[in-house]
Order: structure tokens, then C-alpha cells, then sequence
């Protein structure tokens, strides 16, 4: 037996981000104003959304994935991101068949300067950079 054989490969399972806002009227309306004021930012907000609503680029490139990427805001998140260790956000974390593991925090999510084709390459280098593996 092989030494590469001995290690089970970890596949993603999902991607998820966490938006810097909470998800109730109040909290979207708050962050709405905050951000046209220039006192709230969410870079993962930058890059799935437009002033309103969600780009139909970023649909497209959902349905492209070979994994799903769910958004949640951080009152909806689930559970499991929310008990990771020192989580900031926003944040884009891949659960995977080991767990659940942080990708993009608000630094990296920034460096993509509202680009969904900057987050896709971002996440490819983060997933090649952990070591895991996408579904087959």
C-alpha cells in the first residue's frame, strides 16, 4: 500500500458565506443605509450584489459550481460556522467531508474588489492551497 493511499481525501461539500449583516428587515435596512453612507461594508455583499438585489451573474455562476454555495447573513448562518473559532465577517468557509474549514476572510474577500470571477479564482486557490479536493 502506497503512502498516497494511506490518506483519505477531503472533498468539499459546500461552500458557504457569511454576509456582514443580519438578516431581518431592520438589519438589511440598516446596512443599506450604512453602506450608501459609507459606513458599512461587506466585500462578500460587493461581489454577489448589486445596490438591491443579487447579480444575475453571480445565479450563473452558482449554477456553474461543482459544489453549491450557500449565502447566509450571521444571524442565519449555520450553526457549525458559527462555533468555528475566531470567525470574522464576512467569510467563505467549505464544509467538507472532514468538517468545516475557513477560505476567504474579509481581507481576501476585499482583494476581489467585487468580482465574481476574483472570488472564484480565490476560492479555486484556496481549496488547491488546503489541500482539498473537489467532488469527481
Amino acid at each position: 500500500m502506497s503512502a498516497s493511499s494511506d490518506r483519505t481525501e477531503v472533498r468539499l461539500v459546500r461552500l458557504v458565506g457569511v454576509y456582514d449583516a443580519d438578516a431581518t428587515w431592520r438589519g438589511e435596512l440598516a446596512y443599506w443605509v450604512g453602506a450608501r453612507l459609507g459606513r458599512r461594508h461587506c466585500s462578500l455583499c460587493d461581489i454577489t450584489h448589486g445596490v438591491v438585489r443579487a447579480k444575475p451573474q453571480w445565479a450563473a455562476c452558482r449554477a456553474g459550481l461543482p459544489v453549491p454555495f450557500d449565502t447566509h447573513h450571521r444571524n442565519d448562518q449555520p450553526d457549525e460556522v458559527r462555533r468555528m473559532a475566531d470567525i470574522r465577517y464576512p467569510v467563505v468557509v467549505a464544509e467538507t467531508t472532514a468538517g468545516y474549514v475557513a477560505l476567504l476572510d474579509d481581507d481576501a474577500l476585499d482583494r476581489c474588489a467585487g468580482s465574481i470571477d476574483a472570488l472564484v479564482a480565490a476560492v479555486e486557490t484556496a481549496v488547491a492551497t488546503l489541500g482539498l479536493q473537489w467532488p469527481a
